[in-house]
């Protein structure tokens, strides 16, 4: 078990590692001042990848859109982009207006837009559910991650950068 931490005691005593040495887990507060204002305006997101998988058997996959929420923020954003590229790469001949018109429809339904259909007029919280669930079409949602941001939408936008582009 070379390399790996193993915990010991209860939570928050420090782990063991493989050595033998203890690292101590501090289960104080984030220090007064400056942090713990940052601390304090942070809120709790979840996050989850769009995957167009063009043929579900091949496994393969490129990231098209990002979706992300936050229920303390009340916000619930999603940002998409079809490459073309990756596309044809993956699936030549496959038509991108169908796809592009699936993420265009999620994004409505994120927005609450009318145009999103009846999902569109759910709360947020299940909006997100529906846009994150499982599902066995060319789109598809990766695992729901989570984090903490000042700013949900620029979160969203980075993670868009980082992730899709």
């Amino acid at each position: 078990m070379s390399g790996q931490s193993i915990p010991s005691g209860p939570p928050g005593a420090g782990v063991v590692s493989d050595e033998g040495e203890r690292a101590a887990a501090s289960t104080a507060g984030p220090a007064p001042g400056r942090a713990a204002r940052r601390t304090a305006r942070r809120a709790a997101y979840f996050y989850t990848v769009l995957q167009v998988v063009p043929h579900v058997e091949r496994g393969e996959r490129f990231n098209a859109g990002v979706v992300l929420f936050s229920r303390a923020r009340r916000v619930l954003g999603v940002r998409t982009s079809l490459d073309s590229r990756k596309l044809a790469a993956l699936a030549p001949g496959c038509d991108g207006t169908i796809l592009r018109r699936q993420l265009q429809a999620m994004e409505a339904v994120a927005s609450g837009d009318e145009d999103g259909g009846p999902v569109a007029r759910l709360d947020q919280a299940e909006r997100f559910h529906w846009l994150t669930s499982p599902s066995s079409t060319m789109i598809q949602p990766s695992a729901v991650h989570t984090g903490l941001t000042d700013d949900p939408a620029a979160t969203l936008e980075r993670l868009f950068r980082d992730l899709v582009e």
